[in-house]
């Protein structure tokens, strides 16, 4: 029994990564095209994050440690 379920989730997880392009769902269309552009985009475009949703990140190391400054609202529990 214990063999069938592993099968089973190994199948499972195996059919869900999709290599084919993306398509709009059978009757549906792709949204209209942004105020002030003629052309409407496609699937890739729109997914396709612009730099602001995902910044570069700072790997901006510390060489030594220094103190922080004082915090008004780190209070001990009451």
């Amino acid at each position: 029994m214990r063999k069938v379920v592993i099968l089973a989730a190994v199948i499972t997880l195996a059919a869900c990564g999709q290599k084919a392009e993306l398509q709009p769902a059978e009757g549906k269309s792709l949204p209209p095209p942004a105020y002030g552009e003629s052309e409407r985009s496609d699937a890739r475009e729109l997914l396709e994050l612009d730099p602001l949703a995902a910044p570069e990140r700072s790997v901006e190391l510390r060489k030594r440690s220094e103190e922080r400054e004082d915090d008004p609202f780190d209070l001990p529990p009451e």
